[in-house]
């Protein structure tokens, strides 16, 4: 019987790359959760607060009107 107790196969010459490349990996996809759960806590934050609101603030008119300005259609486009 031989004394192989090197479950994690650690005296593989490759082991050492691809343990670091998954862990790379497992930190990016903990980085892009972090900032996936905060963009959403921050959309559910912001509809909070707008519920908050009175419903005459829902209702009112736009505070900058000149955004609903359009720009003039030129007449040169006519065949």
């Amino acid at each position: 019987m031989t004394d192989n107790n090197d479950y994690l196969r650690t005296g593989d010459r490759t082991f050492r790359l691809r343990a670091d490349v998954f862990l790379l990996m497992m930190k990016g996809a903990g980085y892009a959760a972090v900032f996936t759960i905060g963009v959403g806590l921050f959309i559910w934050v912001l509809y909070g607060v707008g519920l908050l609101l009175p419903d005459e603030a829902r209702e009112a008119d736009d505070p900058t009107p000149f955004s609903a300005y359009e720009a003039p259609v030129a007449d040169t486009l006519r065949v």
